[in-house]
């Protein structure tokens, strides 16, 4: 048995080769025995040489698209230095073993590791508390009553009412999207179950809609999170139907939380994303991305196609105000002022005072590069490089609080104090129009 895997722990040469941890496993797969290393003191490095035939190894370590290589008269050693973690949690170390597990085996129910750690069963028991609502959205598309081919994609019910939140470009037509928004949407359940559904809302601009269904009996539900608590490195997981595979689960972590519509090229109003590191596909638009807690946080949008690991999904929070809008509109209304606005900081301030001695001497605010002519910023009469401290009465720092305090007060007056360069305070009064939805 040993003959093909050998441990050793000791103190080992530099010449032999370093590998990461996950080599080890990887390595220990390939035959037979344990691996074992242990330092008295904490601070000092573990050094641990992993001796073995290749020929044990060669069948399970073999790529399938690589070339096979003659690795039958070598032995191989490595040598890992410091001190090596199994596993490592962002939050805190793997819980010791008298942790009791008061719930063993049951899935979906299974109490969240005590110490905050990711264990084996969380992603499993995340996706098992949300499988169940995760339906597929299947639309026919044509003209003149004939039919071309159909739409596919992903939603999440969210209420025992039947309430279905997807993407609206999965379930409408954006050439002719006020006439569609009453269309109808073959929806499908992961427990086999069928149902003709309704799209009641569609936001062209968020790219997000509602669909509703009527059911008998009791149709399962998938709890709302809150995007706002995810911070960049922060396990999530997709799930959806990509190319009509239903119940397909894909696991990442948060690449950054808040990027924008203008890094991805995209014009328009002003939009952030969830980006991700999830593997998404067609048919995944419209699905949940939830967290460990098996909350969703997210709807997938999108992937960038000539690249892999960046996908994209519209954060929750932002979904709970438009649906908001939903409600009590049935639409959402966006007030525009015609400003293009840059968020300042310490050190963009010191750059710019750099570049310009006259620049306003603030700690924070919003920055106006441009207006756009003929905007009500315009006819209020802001000015490129103004600086606003003062929106509607209330300090801001940043563009996402001014967007909030707008709300959706279209045609009514908003005082805004703002600084221009050797420190001139001027007051402006501006009253939003309401932005063109195509914009």
């Amino acid at each position: 048995m040993m003959d093909y895997l050998l441990r050793k722990v000791s103190t080992c040469p530099s010449k032999y080769i370093r590998i990461p941890v996950i080599a080890i496993a990887a390595a220990a797969a390939g035959g037979s025995g344990l691996l074992y290393a242990n330092s008295k003191h904490r601070d000092s490095d573990t050094r641990i040489s992993l001796s073995f035939r290749a020929e044990s190894l060669h069948e399970s370590l073999l790529l399938p698209w690589r070339t096979p290589l003659d690795l039958t008269q070598h032995s191989w050693h490595f040598d890992f230095v410091g001190n090596l973690p199994l596993f490592s949690s962002r939050i805190s170390p793997v819980p010791s073993g008298d942790i009791k597990n008061e719930n063993p085996g049951v899935v979906g129910e299974s109490p969240k590791p005590s110490c905050g750690c990711l264990g084996r069963d969380t992603i499993a028991n995340a996706a098992a508390r949300v499988g169940p609502a995760v339906v597929n959205l299947s639309v026919p598309k044509g003209f003149y009553g004939i039919t071309t081919g159909k739409s596919i994609g992903s939603g999440t019910i969210i209420d025992s009412n039947g309430t279905i939140l997807t993407c609206a470009h999965v379930v409408v037509d954006f050439q002719d999207m006020r006439d569609s928004s009453k269309g109808k949407v073959d929806v499908t359940l992961q427990d086999g179950r069928t149902f003709e559904g309704t799209v009641v809302n569609a936001d062209l601009h968020s790219d997000i809609a509602i669909v509703k269904i009527k059911s008998k009996t009791p149709l399962p539900t998938a709890k709302l999170g809150s995007s706002s608590k995810l911070r960049p490195g922060d396990w999530v997981v997709a799930m959806g139907c990509p190319l009509s595979l239903q119940n397909t689960v894909t696991a990442g972590i948060v690449s950054c939380v808040d990027r924008k519509s203008s890094d991805l090229g995209l014009g328009g109003m002003r939009r952030e994303y969830l980006q991700t590191d999830c593997a998404i596909n067609m048919g995944n638009s419209g699905g949940p991305l939830i967290n460990v807690d098996g909350e969703v946080v997210g709807v997938n949008i999108m992937k960038v196609l000539a690249a892999d690991g960046l996908s994209f999904a519209v954060p929750i929070d932002s979904i709970a105000k438009i649906m908001e809008h939903f409600k009590r509109s049935g639409r959402v209304i966006r007030p525009w002022l015609g400003l293009k606005m840059i968020d300042l900081n310490e050190m963009i301030i010191t750059q710019l005072k750099e570049r310009d001695p006259k620049f306003p001497n603030v700690k924070e605010g919003v920055l106006v590069p441009m207006v756009t002519p003929g905007s009500p910023a315009d006819r209020a009469g802001f000015h490129p490089g103004d600086v606003v401290i003062k929106f509607d009465g209330k300090p801001v720092r940043s563009i996402k609080e001014i967007i909030e305090i707008m709300g959706d007060r279209v045609g009514k007056p908003l005082e805004v104090v703002l600084k221009r360069p050797n420190d001139v305070v001027v007051n402006l009064t501006v009253i939003p129009e309401e932005a063109n939805p195509d914009m």
